[in-house]
């Protein structure tokens, strides 16, 4: 309020006007007994210069939606002015003008003020001169003829005229927003009366018009009466109908706003349905690939061993053919013995008349020579068996390892064929698990390679040992020639010098047997830690084996686990189906809730039909509003069969896919596989 007036106060200086005290009172307190915002400067004379600044005022967006000017002895010129301020005004709703003698002037200006003003209400002109200017009062009613917010005019005591009534019946016949018209004490007679009744033929809003002290005969206004009793039950019936589209209309929209939640509902549980079985899908593929990963380390590891007990096998057919070898020494070198002790048997022989004491000692040095060389024999033959012995056990354990792999291979192959789609997808680790094999191939060929290094190693030391018994045989042949030609001479010294070279010799047998029984037995501790070998490569063997069994039972508890899902699965979808079924039967339940009102409706039709009969021009705009309501409805029936066509295609999409996902699912054909 108070920036009103200072508003007032400033406009004031601006123009170099003293501002009147009643109206900076008025313009402090803009309020009323009810509490509504006023201006109310009534009976009180206002100057132009006043009204000038007071239409500036109300020029601007002010709060104050009454403005009362009764009885004020406005000019004309300052209606005018008040009037071009309230053109531009979007608050005020009342307007009083009474008493203040207005002319033509401020009846084009009203009329002005009509067509510009788009908030204006109500609207009193009582005491003035508006109908003296059938022109001006022209003027008037075109701007009433504009108006679409007006609701109520006071005319009363304007001097109207017949021809005035007859303008304004020509404007008030276009004007459907104006439901009170106060004509009292004016001058319409009966050809203003007859115009009134006859724009009550077109305009159907007007509820009241007062029309006593108008010299009009009592038939037209009767007729005149019962023409606006007729407009008051038409526009009752058409609240009416109004009331009844909007609550049509609020159920509708509730129904709408129903079905979209149940909607929504719907489609929630299904995405949480799939968002539930694409998670058991991933926990199942993340499990199958852990297991395959797991298959994929124990087949390497199997690799890894098969070639490792190819590698002992090699390194057993090498100890084997080395036991060969060192068989044929021994048997060249019993060879030898007995090449050698024949000769000395001729050469006891041939000396025997020279010594017999020496040839007697010989011969039993000889018989415990032949003795332990009996018993050398008797040793290697039991060598020999037990080389046999362990040759069997050997083939046995070779066979053994070949049922094995055999039983392996089997069931790698049937691993195999059932993780065949699976091995494409992890080519890659199985080439890691090629390279690390072809490392450890490596690595055992090195340590086979070093092996053999070794064992050459030792065979050329036979060798080598072959060599000297050679040399020393043949510097015996030489020393026994030399003894020969020297016998007669030297037998003494012969005789001392034989028994040194025999013990020599012997002693020299002796080691060379020792250092055969040495690498002989050398020999059997590498074939029994080859059989060592073998026993913990068995053990591991049955170890994986367990390995192996171990991940089938836990295959098969994840294939129980995965049943059991898919039945909670199944379970899912007959609840969701249920759901689906307890819904469709609530969307029937709605519908014959909407046919209930399509028959309402058709009432409400039935009774608009028969109000038709006497108010058919009327209701035509009416007709038109229901029609599009039943367009409505029919377009909601046609919306609801479409949801309810598309839920049951969901739940159709929804079972098939359940269907498609269990008859698909790598685990069920890895079951039926097996």
């Amino acid at each position: 309020m108070e920036d009103l007036r200072r508003t007032y106060v400033s406009i004031c200086k601006e123009e170099g006007v003293e501002p009147q005290e009643y109206v900076l009172g008025q313009l402090s307190e803009l309020q009323d007994s009810t509490g509504r915002p006023r201006l109310n400067l009534s009976t009180h004379c206002l100057s132009v210069d006043t009204c000038a600044i007071l239409g500036k005022v109300l020029q601007k967006e002010v709060l104050c939606t009454e403005v009362v000017l009764s009885d004020c002895m406005l000019s004309e010129e300052g209606v005018k002015l008040l009037i071009q301020g309230l053109c531009q005004n979007r608050t005020v709703r009342l307007l009083d003008l009474k008493g203040n003698n207005l002319r033509a002037a401020s009846a084009e200006a009203l009329g002005k003020l009509l067509r510009q003003n788009r908030t204006l209400q109500s609207l009193v002109l009582e005491w003035n001169g508006l109908g003296l200017w059938d022109e001006a009062f022209a003027v008037f009613c075109e701007g009433l003829r504009a108006n679409q917010n007006l609701r109520q005019l006071d005319l009363r005591n304007n001097q109207i005229s017949h021809q005035g009534a007859e303008e304004l019946a020509v404007a008030l016949k276009h004007n459907n927003t104006l439901e009170e018209l106060d004509l009292r004490w004016n001058n319409i007679g009966l050809l203003g009366g007859r115009a009134l009744l006859g724009f009550l033929q077109y305009n159907k809003k007007l509820q009241q018009m007062e029309l006593a002290g108008n010299n009009i005969p009592g038939d037209v206004l009767t007729a005149i009466e019962q023409a606006l009793q007729h407009n008051t039950e038409c526009l009752s019936t058409l609240t009416e109908s109004k009331k009844k589209t909007q609550i049509l209309s609020n159920e509708i929209q509730f129904l709408k706003m129903e079905k979209g939640k149940q909607f929504l509902n719907l489609m929630g549980t299904i995405d949480r349905q799939r968002e539930d079985i694409n998670k058991s899908n991933r926990k199942s593929s993340i499990r199958i690939g852990q297991l395959q990963e797991a298959l994929n380390e124990r087949t390497s590891v199997l690799n890894s061993l098969r070639a490792k007990l190819q590698m002992t096998e090699a390194a057993l057919a090498l100890s084997e053919q080395k036991s060969n070898d060192l068989g044929e020494l021994l048997t060249s070198s019993k060879l030898e013995k007995s090449e050698i002790a024949e000769k000395h048997a001729k050469e006891l022989h041939y000396l025997h008349e020279e010594a017999g004491m020496q040839q007697a000692k010989l011969v039993r040095e000889l018989n415990t020579a032949n003795e332990k060389n009996l018993q050398l024999k008797n040793k290697v033959d039991e060598l020999e068996r037990k080389c046999k012995v362990q040759q069997d056990q050997i083939f046995e354990l070779k066979q053994d390892l070949m049922n094995k792999t055999a039983e392996l291979k089997l069931r790698l192959v049937q691993t195999e064929e059932q993780f065949e789609m699976e091995k494409k997808r992890f080519k890659q680790a199985l080439e890691d698990a090629e390279s690390l094999r072809m490392k450890e191939v490596e690595h055992m060929t090195h340590h086979l390679s070093e092996s053999e290094k070794s064992l050459q190693e030792r065979i050329q030391k036979l060798e080598g040992m072959r060599i000297q018994l050679e040399e020393e045989v043949s510097r015996g042949k030489a020393a026994a020639l030399l003894e020969r030609a020297q016998a007669e001479e030297e037998m003494v010294k012969m005789r001392k010098q034989l028994r040194m070279e025999e013990e020599q010799r012997m002693n020299q047998q002796e080691e060379k047997i020792r250092l055969l029984i040495q690498s002989r037995d050398e020999s059997q501790v590498h074939c029994l830690q080859q059989k060592q070998c073998v026993l913990d490569l068995q053990a591991k063997n049955t170890q994986l084996i367990l390995e192996v069994e171990g991940l089938k039972h836990r295959i098969e508890e994840l294939y129980q686990e995965l049943s059991g899902k898919e039945q909670e699965k199944v379970a899912e979808v007959n609840r969701a189906r249920l759901e689906l079924q307890e819904q469709i039967g609530h969307l029937q339940a709605e519908r014959t809730a909407q046919e209930g009102f399509k028959e309402k409706i058709a009432a409400l039709e039935r009774q608009i039909k028969v109000q038709q009969n006497n108010h058919r021009e009327s209701l035509l705009d009416k007709e038109s509003e229901m029609s599009s309501l039943l367009e409505k409805l029919r377009l909601k029936d046609a919306e609801i069969k479409r949801m309810q066509e598309d839920e049951a295609q969901r739940a159709n999409y929804l079972q098939n896919a359940v269907l498609a996902y269990m008859q698909g699912s790598p685990h069920r054909g890895i079951s039926m596989s097996k």
